[in-house]
């Protein structure tokens, strides 16, 4: 089980922009990590990135981890009650990322979700509501870019590009104008992308953003929310950015769609700005 830090309210002095750096990383914990992934990987499914090590730690690694995710998840939990994995260990080795955590003993909130009583939907939807609010309320240090919790670079498997990792960005407009491949305004471009390109001119404030709140990413005990996993995507980012990744919804989990304005504020002209890059410029 994870635990989580009552800590003081958030404030900009909190954040350290320093590089990531690998967390509790000695000669005995690398090789025992190693050395453990190398006799379970044959006798234990692998969770997409995540191995189990015991009933109660776990390791992601791969070739697209990075540790700012270690890094945010630490972050989360020192200035924030948010319930997220305690990182008991992380560091590079032969091009790969290795973050060994505690598991949150827990189900997705998916589980079960259509056969939930109307009571227990709004419950757990006001607890990740409020889980939110005290993320947003991180107030980013002047000066802070588009860009992970330590000012470097972001990850997002579902956008289009030549690589997965891109930024950090000075402005929202440097963000929107990557997403856009660069497309600046030209009046022969469809009347809609003239609208769009207009749209990412304008300004948003940044808050710290999950980036993924799917229901796969929710960790439920009964009615309570216990924990938010998969922090590889979050950063600092336009307000709206949590909004209309939320609607990338896995296909496996429609109903998800249709909870996402419970807990976030709708923001319907973002979403259909959003909608409308990814017609033009790849979708997720």
């Amino acid at each position: 089980m994870s635990s989580s830090h009552n800590g003081p309210p958030p404030s900009p002095s909190l954040v350290s922009l320093s590089a990531s750096k690998p967390v509790n990383s000695n000669v005995i914990s690398r090789s025992l990590t190693l050395t453990a992934i190398k006799v379970l990987k044959r006798l234990r499914p692998r969770e997409g990135q995540v191995l189990m090590l015991t009933d109660k730690i776990c390791v992601k690694y791969g070739r697209h981890i990075h540790l700012s995710e270690a890094s945010t998840m630490q972050f989360i939990s020192q200035n924030t009650s948010i319930p997220v994995p305690k990182v008991l260990c992380s560091f590079n080795h032969s091009k790969k990322t290795y973050i060994v955590m505690e598991k949150i003993k827990g189900d997705i909130i998916g589980n079960g979700w259509v056969r939930r009583s109307e009571y227990s939907k709004t419950k757990l939807l006001s607890q990740l509501a409020e889980q939110i609010r005290k993320m947003r309320d991180i107030q980013p240090p002047q000066g802070t870019k588009i860009s992970s919790i330590n000012g470097e670079s972001l990850f997002d498997c579902r956008l289009p590009g030549t690589t997965m990792r891109f930024g950090p960005f000075d402005t929202v407009q440097e963000f929107h104008r990557h997403l856009r491949e660069g497309t600046e305004h030209d009046p022969r471009l469809p009347a809609d992308v003239q609208d769009l390109i207009s749209q990412h001119d304008n300004t948003w404030p940044l808050v710290f953003t999950h980036g993924d709140l799917s229901s796969l990413n929710v960790l439920v005990r009964g009615e309570n929310i216990v924990g938010i996993i998969d922090w590889e995507t979050a950063g600092w980012y336009p307000s709206y950015w949590e909004y209309t990744t939320a609607y990338q919804v896995n296909p496996q989990n429609s109903f998800w769609i249709h909870e996402i304005d419970k807990f976030l504020q709708p923001m319907p002209e973002e979403l259909a700005m959003e909608r409308t890059r990814q017609k033009y410029f790849g979708v997720f």
